[in-house]
């Protein structure tokens, strides 16, 4: 079983990123992608779990070991696989997931893509203090500033939304917020529709 690689950044679409190490390259699923668009061509370390499946060996991959401990308790929900599990986590409010919850907010929880009702209670039954220990903070913002702005950015947020299950109305609706947003990298077009997607 792997805990983390270490290798360069050599690709990077709205479902995952390649990490080259010695020659070969790793294909890692990850909810935002994007996130390491500052590090093409750069070295990194990047925490990965591997799921094994009939149709392939899987990996997904998390900037921290807490971010891996929280995808590992959620895919042990019953009705959250590992793409439900990222889909999640993309938002990157992991306190107010964790918080959500500790305080039974089934609404809350329901705003992601995928859980209803059933799951978002079967979430809090399962997981109800049962998370304390991970201490999640805001993730690094791994975004280099003086990266120039790509026309295909909001473009590629948009892709990558649907890659996490949003449906395209839900997708079409924010899209619509953000396009009098200018200037903006992918990572920052996609962090802004995941809150977006949250106040709905």
């Amino acid at each position: 079983m792997y805990e983390y690689l270490k290798g360069t950044v050599t690709f990077i679409s709205p479902y995952y990123i390649v990490v080259e190490n010695q020659g070969i390259g790793y294909q890692i699923a990850l909810g935002n992608p994007y996130r390491y668009s500052s590090k093409m061509n750069q070295e990194i370390t990047i925490y990965i779990q591997q799921v094994i499946r009939e149709d392939g060996h899987l990996l997904y991959g998390f900037s921290s070991l807490e971010e891996k401990q929280l995808f590992l308790r959620l895919v042990s929900v019953s009705g959250i696989g590992p793409k439900s599990a990222l889909a999640i986590m993309a938002s990157d409010d992991h306190s107010g997931l964790i918080h959500a919850i500790e305080s039974g907010d089934v609404t809350y929880l329901t705003k992601f893509p995928g859980v209803g009702k059933k799951t978002a209670q079967q979430m809090i039954l399962d997981l109800k203090g049962k998370l304390g220990e991970i201490s999640i903070e805001a993730p690094i913002n791994l975004f280099d500033e003086a990266n120039t702005q790509d026309t295909t950015a909001l473009a590629e947020a948009m892709e990558a939304l649907n890659a996490l299950g949003y449906s395209a109305k839900e997708v079409k609706r924010v899209e619509k917020q953000l396009q009098a947003q200018d200037n903006l990298t992918t990572d920052e077009y996609l962090r802004q529709a995941l809150k977006l997607m949250m106040k709905k």
